[in-house]
C-alpha cells in the first residue's frame, strides 16, 4: 500500500469549495482529512484558525 499526503492552504471563506474541488479530483481513496490549527489572539480573547488541511490518500 502506498499513501500520499496533500496539503491545501485554506481560509475561512473558501475552505469548503477548495476541499470539495480537491477531493473530486483525487484518484485514490481518502483516509483522513486533518486540519492544522494555529492559535490566534483577538480582541475577544484567544481563538484558533485553520491554516491548512492535510489529506491522506491511499493509492495503488
Amino acid at each position: 500500500m502506498n499513501y500520499r499526503v496533500h496539503q491545501i492552504e485554506v481560509k475561512q471563506d473558501n475552505a469548503q469549495e477548495k476541499l470539495e474541488r480537491f477531493l473530486n479530483n483525487l484518484d485514490g481513496e481518502v483516509l483522513a482529512v486533518v486540519p492544522f490549527v494555529s492559535p490566534t489572539f483577538q480582541g475577544m480573547g484567544a481563538t484558533s484558525k485553520v491554516v491548512f488541511l492535510l489529506i491522506v490518500e491511499k493509492v495503488e
